[in-house]
């Protein structure tokens, strides 16, 4: 199993919800953390909170949509810190509603955090990575991109290019010869943080938790994993979707409820970034 004592993790949207639960996971394992989210003033209150236990935390305000501010916060954290051996993916928004209903500028705000954000913040800590004995990628994805889901139409699909990303930047870092970087791709169902309040779980299955999710990212990096699939039906989603044939596939979505789930959803759309 790889320690993670002393290894410095930045997380994107560390403030709260998943973030959160990642960063305290990782400081339970003895990490030095980093943390970075949109509202500035939360990620330095989950800082101080973690620091008050003896861990050793900086935090960041940082909009991922925003390359420069990317830049310029990592040069910061290379002269307060040092460079970093795990980076985290967990910056996200959701908006939910019938794809006509919602306004194109929150379609494109979904692409430009879930998506291209993620792929900038990869971009720019990547030699990182590199670098470190033993890197890690962790990209936050979600189970919703291996299928359809009806009024999460630009989410789901910026979370099947997310899976795509990770995918071949894995294989690329194989290739290339980096085998001390991993990468693992984290597709959960729906995780009860309030970004999906309303939603309604797959039949069979209930909303995550934070602190489970979390418990199963820092193993994945421990044993270097490259899924977290969770709960079950997320582990059995990929293997169905890819051998059934389309109506089938589309039953059984009916049958679990995936084709409904998101009718009843409020959420708490950008405050995730």
């Amino acid at each position: 199993m790889h320690s993670l004592k002393f290894k410095r993790v930045l997380i994107t949207g560390a403030a709260r919800g998943i973030g959160k639960a990642i960063a305290t996971r990782f400081a339970a394992e003895g990490a030095e953390l980093v943390l970075t989210d949109l509202d500035g003033d939360a990620a330095e209150a989950t800082c101080s909170e973690l620091g008050e236990r003896g861990v050793r935390c900086r935090a960041y305000a940082l909009d991922v949509t925003d390359d420069a501010a990317i830049l310029a916060v990592r040069d910061r954290i290379h002269a307060e810190a040092g460079t970093i051996d795990v980076l985290v993916n967990n910056a996200g928004v959701v908006f939910g509603g019938a794809f006509l209903d919602v306004p194109m500028e929150r379609h494109r705000l979904t692409y430009r955090v879930n998506t291209e954000g993620l792929v900038a913040m990869t971009h720019a800590f990547l030699p990182d990575l590199i670098g470190s004995p033993r890197g890690h990628l962790v990209n936050i994805a979600s189970a919703s991109g291996f299928v359809g889901l009806p009024k999460g139409s630009t989410y789901a699909s910026s979370k099947w290019a997310v899976i795509g990303f990770s995918e071949s930047i894995r294989l690329e870092l194989k290739t290339l010869g980096h085998k001390n970087v991993d990468v693992t791709s984290v597709c959960p169902l729906y995780v009860d943080t309030g970004m999906f309040e309303g939603a309604r779980p797959p039949r069979t299955t209930r909303m995550l938790t934070a602190e489970k999710l979390a418990g199963k990212v820092v193993e994945a990096v421990q044993h270097r994993k490259v899924w977290v699939l969770e709960p079950w039906l997320a582990k059995i989603t990929p293997v169905l979707k890819n051998c059934l044939p389309t109506w089938a596939s589309d039953a059984l979505t009916d049958l679990f409820g995936g084709s409904t789930s998101m009718n009843g959803w409020k959420g708490h759309g950008a405050s995730a970034r």
